[in-house]
């Protein structure tokens, strides 16, 4: 099983309106996260826009954010493609690159069969010797991932790892029940984290973490320390951001914090629409509670 744990958060992609990377933001952007411990870096997750991205920017993303992190943390980059073997390209230009693991992202747009769907992650894990983390999100994607085929994909030896984006926290445990420790999981930004590392999640990759990356170790470490009831007082303030993530666009939100805290990281894609003046207030409303629980919340011993 792959030893990454802890907060990755998923990276925003900064774009210009003329199409290219605002280079000089994302790599003051992976400065920032890594200078607030967070424990590794995932570019071009659902936060990322990947569906949005052209192959030259998304290419252009991973190479910033590997040369700027310049081997302080693990990035784990996604890879997502109608086909396998644009996903075998997208993983194999990658690992070149230098990423250290791989999220492995099924895009569809006719529904694919569960032997296809398997067929697919393998191909993925094949193509490099770098380790993968599966990645489902059952409200966006057409074709999902199955208890049983996360089950047969568990015993593939560079698929350790899975960001499950379900609501579904029972479905985490029996994730956990059925690959009996050869399957770990992350939480998402539709999870609870705290409740997530309370039955066994190695940590969370999401988006909440990109623009509370400190808030998001802290209460890492609280729960790693075993100290749940400060670890839920925290929590409780952080859900909030949470909820806004749900609330509205979620590029939008991430993007919309991380322009209140002094990142000119642009506005989503369109068609997609910035975060509204009202969506703002929330946000700033939201990120003054996180600073707030975090001030009065001690690391662990």
């Amino acid at each position: 099983m792959s030893s990454f744990a802890g907060v990755f958060p998923y990276l925003v992609s900064p774009i210009a309106a003329d199409g290219t990377v605002i280079e000089t933001e994302l790599r003051r952007l992976v400065d920032h996260l890594i200078d607030a411990g967070v424990h590794g870096l995932t570019p071009l997750g659902s936060t990322g826009e990947f569906a949005y991205l052209d192959w030259a920017q998304r290419r252009r993303i991973v190479e910033i954010v590997v040369a700027q992190t310049a081997g302080r943390v693990p990035v784990v980059a996604g890879v997502a493609a109608t086909t396998t073997a644009e996903a075998v390209r997208q993983a194999r230009d990658f690992a070149a690159i230098g990423v250290n693991g791989i999220l492995a992202i099924l895009e569809a747009y006719f529904p694919i069969p569960e032997a296809g769907v398997v067929a697919y992650f393998t191909a993925i894990a094949d193509a490099t010797e770098l380790p993968v983390v599966l990645y489902t999100n059952p409200t966006f994607q057409r074709s999902d991932l199955s208890l049983a085929a996360i089950e047969t994909l568990s015993r593939h030896p560079r698929i350790g790892l899975i960001k499950d984006a379900s609501t579904n926290t029972g479905r985490l445990l029996s994730i956990l029940n059925r690959t009996e420790g050869r399957m770990g999981v992350f939480a998402a930004s539709a999870h609870i984290p705290a409740a997530v590392m309370m039955i066994g999640g190695k940590g969370w990759m999401a988006g909440p973490a990109c623009a509370i990356p400190r808030e998001s170790v802290r209460l890492y470490e609280l729960c790693r320390a075993g100290q749940w009831d400060a670890a839920m007082r925290l929590q409780r303030a952080l859900w909030r951001v949470n909820e806004l993530f749900a609330a509205h666009s979620l590029a939008a939100c991430i993007k919309g914090a991380l322009q209140l805290q002094g990142f000119a990281v642009g506005d989503p894609l369109p068609p997609q629409a910035p975060l509204s003046a009202e969506g703002r207030a929330a946000v700033a409303k939201a990120l003054a509670l996180a600073a707030q629980a975090l001030a009065v919340s001690p690391p662990p011993p």
